[in-house]
């Protein structure tokens, strides 16, 4: 089977919006107040319990981590499609 060559850019947003949609619902889960009972639920699967205070929900605080989080995903994502075209070509 031929490697076929994907978009760096296509790849890298694809991922950065990934990675910011699960932050997202993570946000969402800190506004609900559902937060603390969903990493107790973590934690407990893996017999731990859960050592973290979740704070209060701040909007500039989330829209920073969505920011960074696309970017460093889109970062990843770009690097990745870059390397597989690479790679692909040899």
């Amino acid at each position: 089977m031929k490697n076929r060559a994907v978009s760096p850019h296509m790849l890298g947003f694809v991922v950065g919006i990934v990675i910011a949609s699960l932050h997202l619902v993570w946000s969402l889960l800190v506004v609900a107040g559902l937060a603390k009972s969903f990493l107790d639920w973590i934690f407990g699967m893996h017999f731990l319990s859960n050592p973290f205070a979740i704070r209060s929900f701040d909007a500039t605080v989330a829209m920073t981590l969505l920011l960074v989080t696309f970017s460093v995903g889109y970062l990843v994502g770009w690097f990745v499609g870059f390397l597989w075209n690479s790679l692909a070509k040899k």
